[in-house]
């Protein structure tokens, strides 16, 4: 990146989550980090720290306190916010980002980059609308973060050809490490099966429908939730009517997720929706064998050891999580995992791409 092209990554808030992690790396990563600010339209730094606290030691981060509904005022405000920071290049994430960002870049004269991270919400008629009213009026360059995700734009939104980058994750900071020790660290049991599971609980997560699976396993099996969400309670609920709760693990929001990836046996997730999801990169690069619902462009994060099964089906999900248990944990199997991210879903990658586009390059 030109010494001189600062960027502002945009985003709806900075909660612990899959797309705020990649803005992070984007930053953290980039050829120039000081020239890359972070933007979150929601909140402030005070709140979000206290939610994230890896937070705390991130650079260049901006909040712009946005309240709910449409906040002309604060388009304003994006825009002189991008002018004092001499800002280049914004790159969004999402329809409200797109569109503040988007708006804030014309009165700032700064060149948009867009990605477009989930394909779900392109059928319905409303979203589709939208999404597509905002890429003629703002003429952003569309990036999709999977084959899946561009075959949508294309099919709803035919004007735009959008680039494909997919996601990419630091495998010098994800890569294999001691179980025995991660499992001291993080205080989980050992010498037992442990499947993991690294999400929001929302109910988009469907970890009620991995809960249920999990109770359909051998009695020695654990699992382990690392995340936070309002569906907490509910689901510490479910388990204990399943009469599991002194096998389910909830973590909270776990910082040191290597560790928890060192930790684990195998890595699932149940989600009803997804766009393409880092932590399955994550688990693979830490040599980590997966079990995924095969949605949105979650096929395109599989190694061929991993497994996919149809959304909702505790039955196959619960048969995949004992066979990748019995059969995923090799040696090879693992090797051959943390192979595929370093060859598809690497983060060098992914930040080379994107500074192409940065730059008004194609891809």
């Amino acid at each position: 990146m030109s010494q001189k092209l600062v960027v502002a990554q945009i985003v709806q808030h900075l909660a612990p989550g899959g797309i705020e992690t990649m803005v992070l790396d984007l930053q953290r990563s980039a050829p120039d980090p000081e020239q890359v600010h972070i933007i979150s339209l929601e909140g402030n730094f005070e709140e979000a720290v206290k939610h994230w606290p890896r937070l705390a030691d991130v650079p260049r981060l901006h909040f712009l306190g946005k309240q709910p509904g449409i906040q002309f005022a604060d388009v304003r405000k994006l825009a002189s916010l991008l002018k004092t920071l001499k800002v280049d290049v914004i790159h969004s994430h999402h329809v409200g980002p797109m569109l503040y960002g988007g708006i804030a870049a014309k009165l700032a004269s700064c060149r948009h980059v867009h990605t477009e991270h989930d394909a779900w919400h392109l059928a319905n008629l409303k979203r589709r609308v939208l999404v597509g009213s905002f890429f003629h009026l703002l003429r952003p360059s569309v990036a999709a973060d999977a084959e899946l995700v561009a075959d949508s734009i294309r099919q709803y939104i035919p004007l735009f050809k959008p680039s494909v980058i997919m996601n990419g994750i630091d495998t010098d900071r994800f890569q294999p490490g001691d179980q025995d020790e991660a499992r001291d660290h993080l205080n989980l049991p050992k010498n037992v099966p442990l499947v993991g599971c690294a999400a929001r609980l929302t109910s988009v997560k469907a970890h009620d429908v991995l809960i249920s699976a999990f109770s359909k396993m051998p009695s020695d099996s654990h699992l382990a939730l690392a995340g936070g969400g309002e569906l907490e309670d509910e689901l510490k609920e479910q388990a204990k009517q399943l009469n599991i709760e002194d096998r389910v693990h909830f973590m909270g929001v776990v910082e040191d997720m290597p560790s928890f990836f060192h930790a684990i046996d195998v890595f699932c997730l149940a989600s009803l929706r997804e766009g393409l999801p880092l932590s399955p990169l994550e688990a693979q690069a830490c040599g980590r064998n997966i079990v995924l619902t095969d949605v949105g462009g979650c096929s395109e994060a599989v190694a061929p050891e991993g497994m996919l099964v149809n959304p909702g089906d505790e039955d196959s999900l619960a048969k995949a999580l004992c066979g990748q248990i019995q059969n995923g944990c090799t040696t090879e199997a693992r090797a051959n995992a943390r192979n595929f991210v370093i060859q598809k879903g690497n983060l060098t990658r992914m930040i080379d791409q994107y500074v192409q586009l940065y730059e008004g390059g194609k891809l």
